[in-house]
């Protein structure tokens, strides 16, 4: 699975580290040095993987990834030194699909830059219906949500979260199996789950506090309401 991959990474040192491991593998790599020449980049050629460094000179790299989720839909791995969970949350909330924090194993970059490249493109090549619930629709065939007719902008995982959910409405999901079937790998945790809910409930419900759609089942997980209180 050969890809072309952006590497946005200002160290050196780092970006020669990442162009080996990628080019190792087959794909065709090119390496932006600051956040500028990134989004430059990526909205010339439209890479299949964006490996983006979280603090990134000219614009830093949350900024970056916010501003190309607005225009277009592409996978994000994002990479950074910080491991907090408010780093994590910001990631997430700027459309990151995934997050490494450093130093890591190339083996692991690699099974994320696999696992994040096989997900864009089996989702592309199976199309599925929309789904309806209330004034929610989910079209996976246009990557499309829309909520009382108003088009709602998602990250890439958050489309993919919610559409799995919209797929059974009432049905319940353990965070585990939502890992499972969206993710289909071990390195994304479950807060990483609770993050995209939270996410989603801003933009899709009325009052996100006191949900509508996306509802917890305490102690189990997640499921979208088979009949909203739109309907």
């Amino acid at each position: 699975m050969c890809a072309y991959i952006v590497v946005a990474e200002d160290d050196p040192r780092q970006a020669e580290l990442l162009t080996f491991q990628l080019s190792r593998e087959g794909h065709t790599v090119q390496v932006a040095e600051d956040g500028h020449a990134a989004l430059r980049l990526v909205r010339a050629r439209r890479p299949d993987l964006l490996v983006l460094d979280l603090m990134l000179p000219e614009v830093e790299g949350i900024e970056v990834c916010r501003s190309l989720r607005a225009e277009f839909d592409l996978p994000v791995l994002m990479l950074t030194a910080r491991s907090t969970e408010d780093d994590l949350l910001r990631g997430f909330a700027a459309g990151a699909d995934d997050y490494l924090t450093k130093p890591y194993s190339p083996r692991e970059l690699m099974a994320r830059v696999r696992a994040l490249l096989w997900r864009g493109r089996h989702t592309a090549a199976a199309p599925e219906p929309q789904y309806r619930v209330g004034e929610l629709v989910v079209d996976p065939v246009r990557h499309e949500v829309t909520m009382r007719g108003q088009r709602v902008d998602c990250a890439a995982a958050e489309f993919r979260l919610l559409a799995a959910l919209a797929a059974a409405p009432g049905r319940v999901f353990e965070r585990r199996q939502l890992i499972e079937q969206v993710f289909g790998h071990e390195f994304v945790t479950e807060r990483a789950i609770d993050v995209h809910i939270m996410n989603l409930r801003k933009k899709i419900e009325r009052s996100p506090r006191n949900p509508e759609y996306l509802l917890t089942v305490y102690g189990v997980g997640y499921k979208l309401a088979e009949q909203s209180a739109d309907a």
